[in-house]
């Protein structure tokens, strides 16, 4: 059986799933797609919105007082909707005709894509994310990191908004929209 790993940023839509499998059903052989959704750390979460608070808005309000934050409970909730999110995708893609299942990971995204690839012997890697310009303008983005380390080909793909045809969603994007 053919193997791809998908690399994803959150739940597949309906039309990003029926895109995957239309380029896989269409051979002779069955294609496999193992569906890995990178899990944030909570408390990198927490730390993440503290520090994206400019240093003068903390420096003007000395008296900054934050709640305690239960992280073991966070991180609880960040799993489960990790773990639904993942169901969700990986049953989409079982609905358009794809043999698939995967896992939720909250190590590195490019370690754990590399580690998948290896595990299953995987023939191809699919890269599934919103666009990031700058990232991808500097090679920073998984995409990027993914074709330096690997040996296998890798396919990046813009994620569909709700509604939008593939020709819509390029429209889109080169219209910054």
């Amino acid at each position: 059986m053919y193997q791809v790993v998908l690399l994803i940023e959150k739940p597949l839509s309906d039309a990003d799933a029926r895109q995957i499998a239309g380029l896989y059903t269409i051979g002779a052989e069955p294609t496999h797609v193992h569906v890995l959704l990178p899990v944030e750390d909570a408390s990198a979460r927490v730390e993440s919105a503290l520090g994206s608070l400019a240093a003068s808005e903390i420096l003007a309000t000395s008296a900054l007082n934050f709640p305690e934050v239960d992280l073991a409970k966070i991180q609880r909730e960040i799993a489960e909707r990790s773990q639904a999110a993942l169901e969700q995708s990986v049953n989409a893609l079982v609905r358009h005709g794809c043999y698939a299942d995967g896992e939720v990971t909250t190590a590195d995204p490019v370690d754990a894509l590399a580690a998948a690839v290896e595990a299953r012997q995987a023939s191809e890697v699919v890269i599934l994310t919103r666009p990031h310009l700058v990232a991808e303008f500097f090679h920073f983005d998984w995409t990027s990191k993914a074709r330096r380390r690997l040996g296998v080909p890798c396919l990046h793909l813009i994620e569909h908004k709700d509604g939008d045809s593939p020709s819509q969603q390029i429209d889109d994007t080169v219209r910054g929209g």
